[in-house]
Protein backbone atom coordinates (compact mmCIF):
# COMPACT_ATOMS: atom_id res chain seq x y z
CA UNK A 1 0.00 0.00 0.00
CA UNK A 2 1.23 3.38 -1.06
CA UNK A 3 0.56 6.49 0.29
CA UNK A 4 0.84 10.20 -1.44
CA UNK A 5 1.76 13.16 1.06
CA UNK A 6 -0.33 16.48 0.78
CA UNK A 7 1.36 19.77 1.90
CA UNK A 8 1.83 20.33 5.39
CA UNK A 9 1.03 16.32 6.18
CA UNK A 10 2.13 13.72 8.08
CA UNK A 11 1.23 9.53 7.65
CA UNK A 12 2.10 6.98 10.24
CA UNK A 13 2.40 3.55 8.88
CA UNK A 14 1.47 1.02 12.39
CA UNK A 15 2.26 -3.05 12.95
CA UNK A 16 -1.42 -4.07 13.19
CA UNK A 17 -0.16 -6.30 16.22
CA UNK A 18 2.31 -3.59 17.23
CA UNK A 19 4.93 -6.21 17.69
CA UNK A 20 7.10 -4.00 14.82
CA UNK A 21 8.19 0.30 14.50
CA UNK A 22 6.23 2.88 13.60
CA UNK A 23 7.02 4.51 10.47
CA UNK A 24 6.22 8.29 10.65
CA UNK A 25 6.42 10.65 8.01
CA UNK A 26 5.84 14.52 7.38
CA UNK A 27 6.10 16.98 4.91
CA UNK A 28 8.95 20.08 6.09
CA UNK A 29 9.01 23.12 4.69
CA UNK A 30 12.66 23.22 3.72
CA UNK A 31 14.54 21.85 0.99
CA UNK A 32 16.79 19.74 0.89
CA UNK A 33 20.35 21.22 1.22
CA UNK A 34 22.20 19.62 3.90
CA UNK A 35 19.63 17.23 5.32
CA UNK A 36 18.98 13.70 4.79
CA UNK A 37 15.62 13.32 2.79
CA UNK A 38 14.27 10.80 5.52
CA UNK A 39 14.11 11.02 9.16
CA UNK A 40 13.57 8.49 11.72
CA UNK A 41 12.35 8.68 15.09
CA UNK A 42 13.33 5.69 16.80
CA UNK A 43 11.18 4.73 19.35
CA UNK A 44 12.66 3.81 22.67
CA UNK A 45 10.40 5.71 25.37
CA UNK A 46 6.89 5.01 24.39
CA UNK A 47 4.67 5.23 27.27
CA UNK A 48 7.19 6.52 29.53
CA UNK A 49 7.48 10.37 30.63
CA UNK A 50 9.41 12.33 32.67
CA UNK A 51 12.67 11.55 34.30
CA UNK A 52 12.33 7.83 33.10
CA UNK A 53 11.72 8.71 29.52
CA UNK A 54 14.85 10.59 29.80
CA UNK A 55 16.56 7.11 31.17
CA UNK A 56 15.80 5.07 28.14
CA UNK A 57 16.54 8.29 25.86
CA UNK A 58 20.01 8.47 27.72
CA UNK A 59 20.29 4.62 27.73
CA UNK A 60 19.62 3.63 23.93
CA UNK A 61 22.08 6.91 23.20
CA UNK A 62 24.93 5.14 25.16
CA UNK A 63 23.92 1.72 22.89
CA UNK A 64 24.72 3.45 19.63
CA UNK A 65 27.77 5.82 20.30
CA UNK A 66 30.11 3.07 20.33
CA UNK A 67 28.65 1.69 17.36
CA UNK A 68 29.48 5.54 14.99
CA UNK A 69 26.25 7.44 16.11
CA UNK A 70 26.58 10.82 17.20
CA UNK A 71 24.57 12.67 19.73
CA UNK A 72 22.98 15.66 18.96
CA UNK A 73 20.80 18.19 20.94
CA UNK A 74 18.53 16.62 23.58
CA UNK A 75 15.09 18.45 23.35
CA UNK A 76 12.98 18.60 26.68
CA UNK A 77 9.18 18.23 27.12
CA UNK A 78 7.05 21.17 26.37
CA UNK A 79 3.17 21.44 26.16
CA UNK A 80 2.97 19.66 22.77
CA UNK A 81 5.74 16.97 22.73
CA UNK A 82 7.64 14.55 24.76
CA UNK A 83 11.82 14.59 25.07
CA UNK A 84 13.59 13.29 22.44
CA UNK A 85 17.05 13.32 21.21
CA UNK A 86 18.18 14.22 18.07
CA UNK A 87 21.57 11.73 17.33
CA UNK A 88 22.92 11.18 13.01
CA UNK A 89 24.16 7.70 12.57
CA UNK A 90 27.86 7.30 11.16
CA UNK A 91 26.85 8.33 7.57
CA UNK A 92 25.59 11.89 9.01
CA UNK A 93 22.32 11.52 8.48
CA UNK A 94 19.63 12.35 11.65
CA UNK A 95 17.42 10.52 13.52
CA UNK A 96 15.74 10.89 16.44
CA UNK A 97 15.42 8.45 19.47
CA UNK A 98 11.81 9.37 20.54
Amino acid sequence: MGYVLAKNTTVACVDPTGAGPRLYFQRVPEGKFVKNRVHLDVRVGTGLVGAERLAALEAECARLLPLGATRGQLLLADDENESCLNMQDIEGNEFCLD
